[in-house]
């Protein structure tokens, strides 16, 4: 067990929905088996759909059970799970829900340590804290204790919605209380990227405009957007991916070592990226950042037929700062791909002398690549000797797996998130400036895409790597 752990309880909003059943309960019954909860620990779930205590467990059971097969513990865990049935829209139920944390709060013996969990759709994210804050659920009731609150993704669908949206939870909560969910920062390759940066001397002298030539971060998708057409309608490649997890990867890679390790000192450094990040004009925009869409997208149920949504987004930029400029950074991201990958490449320069035959003379002959999934690991590429007479160069690899140590030291990304929401640790959350800081560069791009429709829409065949167009990124300023 995590000793540092306060006990506390958790209340998930949307309980009966489908992020509950297939991330958050799966998680925290592998924080149980591992023993990383508290002693005294209690969840309740809170939704509209009618059940028992029982029928919730029940329900959480037979999806355990989907997932991870029956297991002697299993039952201890159900335990700890409690249900309410609630209209989260209207005020007087969050009367009952208090009554029902004030009596868990004494019959598990918990402190008056509360976290929310917002898993339900954004349209939310505003309505519960404003009513919890309404019945005195934003705070604790004496001196002692303190309220959390969790949000997933879409933070806002543009920086005005970003900023208002932060404004209302800022009147509710403090911001070190704001925890904003992506669930790619809970991936251990991606914090690795600072240790493998900061505590390794063979990387970081070499990590700057000098030895770099450019830097790739790639998140791909097998599936199409399946039955979330209605969702995917208002929010695209940009919104759903691009605003968030690869930002906030590229934050990873290109950010300042902080003077010290520690949870604001690190999202201060993230914030002067985002900061830093160049502008983008209209013709920029054009040139720089391309939009696809898959064939048969239009076709999907809850799409429009002549839907100009972008399935697939590739996009070129530069960050203005002593160590980064005239780099330039690529994103891409796209639904229907030929495989599923999440990958950064770190492309070095090459030699400026060739020397040998088969020698790499292009800007990525030396490849640092860390791999976020399917496969979390890192490879580096570099140019060898073949063997026999001569000197003939061939590109080989140096790869590191973290399935190599032992599935069990990688826990899931939801794991260390929640464990880290517990603790009151922020490192791993975006903070509310950066956020905006985001939007405030991909909110030029959305514009320019509405004033002129479908025009510049690419489309590409399924199972493929995108656009055939998707090459003009690399063209030469």
């Amino acid at each position: 067990m995590n000793n540092q752990t306060e006990n506390q309880l958790l209340v998930i909003f949307g309980a009966s929905g489908d992020l509950t059943f297939r991330k958050l309960i799966p998680a925290l019954y592998d924080m149980f088996t591992r023993k990383l909860l508290p002693e005294y620990f209690c969840i309740l779930g809170a939704s509209r759909t009618s059940y028992t205590n029982e029928q919730f467990r029940a329900e959480q059971h037979n999806h355990l059970v989907d997932l991870k097969g029956e297991q002697a513990d299993m039952d201890a865990f159900l335990q700890l799970l409690w249900y309410i049935t609630m209209d989260t829209y209207l005020s007087a139920d969050y009367n009952r829900l208090k009554e029902f944390i004030q009596s868990l709060q004494k019959q598990c013996q918990l402190p008056d340590n509360v976290m929310y969990y917002l898993a339900t759709p954004p349209v939310m994210y505003e309505v519960i804290p404003a009513l919890l804050a309404a019945n005195g659920l934003n705070h604790p009731s004496g001196t002692d204790g303190w309220r959390r609150i969790v949000v997933e993704k879409p933070f806002g669908n543009s920086l005005e919605s970003a900023q208002k949206l932060n404004k209302e939870l800022g009147s509710i909560f403090n911001e070190k209380d704001i925890y904003r969910i992506d669930h790619y920062l809970g991936k251990e390759t991606v914090q690795n990227i600072l240790v493998l940066r900061f505590s390794n001397g063979i990387f970081e002298p070499l990590w700057n405009r000098h030895y770099i030539d450019s830097v790739e971060i790639v998140a791909f998708e097998e599936l199409g957007v399946e039955k979330r057409g209605k969702y995917y309608e208002g929010a695209g490649a940009l919104r759903d991916m691009t605003q968030n997890h690869l930002m906030e990867l590229m934050a990873f890679t290109a950010m300042e070592s902080p003077p010290v390790f520690e949870p604001e000192m690190l999202r201060n450094e993230i914030h002067k990226v985002f900061l830093s990040l160049q502008p983008l004009d209209e013709q920029q925009i054009d040139k720089q950042v391309l939009r696809g869409q898959y064939e048969g997208y239009r076709q999907e149920p809850d799409v429009a037929p002549d839907s100009v949504t972008e399935t697939w987004v590739g996009m070129k930029f530069f960050i203005d700062n002593v160590r980064w400029s005239q780099v330039p950074f690529y994103l891409y991201t796209g639904k229907k791909m030929s495989r599923k990958l999440s990958e950064i490449y770190i492309n070095f320069k090459s030699t400026p002398h060739v020397l040998f035959a088969g020698q790499c003379s292009g800007g990525s002959c030396n490849q640092l690549i860390i791999r976020i999934q399917p496969d979390e690991g890192i490879s580096l590429r570099f140019g060898l000797k073949m063997p026999g007479g001569g000197f003939v160069v061939k590109r080989v690899s140096m790869d590191f797996r973290y399935s190599s140590l032992s599935s069990e030291l990688l826990p899931d990304a939801y794991v260390r998130l929640l464990m880290d929401a517990m603790n009151g640790d922020s490192t791993l959350y975006p903070r509310s400036d950066a956020l905006e800081a985001s939007w405030k560069f991909i909110d030029p791009i959305l514009t320019h895409w509405k004033e002129v429709g479908g025009e510049g829409l690419l489309f590409y065949p399924p199972g493929t790597d995108g656009p055939a167009e998707r090459d003009r990124l690399w063209v030469p300023d």
